[in-house]
């Protein structure tokens, strides 16, 4: 049977998410002027990932950390086939993790990184010389993990594809198909996610350091 396991803002948070960081990938490589737009993408992305962080813990029943947190016991389980339930599977949510993870170290590492040409991070004055050089690095060696994330989350959905679970699909109306009825399914309330809204929105704002106060004007220089 088929029911509707991905609520609305879940489904519209995944998509945004793909826009954002395939985004973010390419004008790294366009470089020049386009790094502007790397660090709006970058704060997307941030945003995204507190809103998801929140949802995921305040959301509908599927939508929640708690739901498909990936013990041990649950993934021995999916390993010997003996795993059932209607939202993540263990492994699924053990690389939900791993992406919200390596995201997140990407977009914060993100705020205070630079080139020493065209760009730095918003945030890149309030930390020191050193300490920012040392996450530039990091940001740019992680670079290479989300291309190996992403590709193996590509190829799972295409075994998943193969043998007839058409995950994508399911990520756009929300439905999947289940052996047994659902119980027990919650949606998340409209007031819950205005809140989060509004929290991941504050998120990205403190993230563009628009709340720093512009550096004074240099004193003139005497015509004398």
């Amino acid at each position: 049977m088929q029911v509707r396991v991905w609520d609305l803002p879940l489904r519209v948070f995944h998509w945004l998410l793909v826009v954002a960081v395939t985004g973010a990938l390419v004008t790294i490589y366009l470089g020049g002027t386009w790094m502007v737009w790397h660090e709006r993408f970058g704060l997307a992305v941030l945003g995204l990932l507190v809103f998801r962080v929140l949802w995921g813990l305040v959301g509908s029943t599927h939508a929640r950390f708690s739901d498909f947190f990936p013990t041990p016991g649950a993934l021995f389980a999916q390993l010997r086939g003996r795993w059932q339930g209607a939202g993540h599977t263990p492994v699924g949510g053990l690389s939900v993790f791993v992406m919200l993870c390596l995201f997140g170290f990407q977009a914060l590492s993100g705020l205070v990184a630079t080139d020493d040409i065209a760009f730095s991070g918003p945030l890149r004055g309030l930390v020191s010389s050193s300490f920012g050089n040392t996450l530039t690095s990091w940001h740019r060696w992680t670079e290479e993990l989300i291309y190996v994330v992403i590709g193996l989350h590509i190829l799972a959905i295409v075994i998943y594809q193969l043998r007839g679970k058409k995950l994508v699909g399911a990520m756009l109306h929300g439905k999947k198909k289940v052996n047994e009825p659902v119980s027990d399914t919650r949606h998340g309330s409209w007031i819950a996610l205005v809140i989060v809204l509004i929290l991941a929105g504050l998120a990205v704002w403190a993230a563009s350091g628009a709340w720093i106060p512009a550096p004074a004007p240099a004193p003139a220089t005497p015509a004398w």
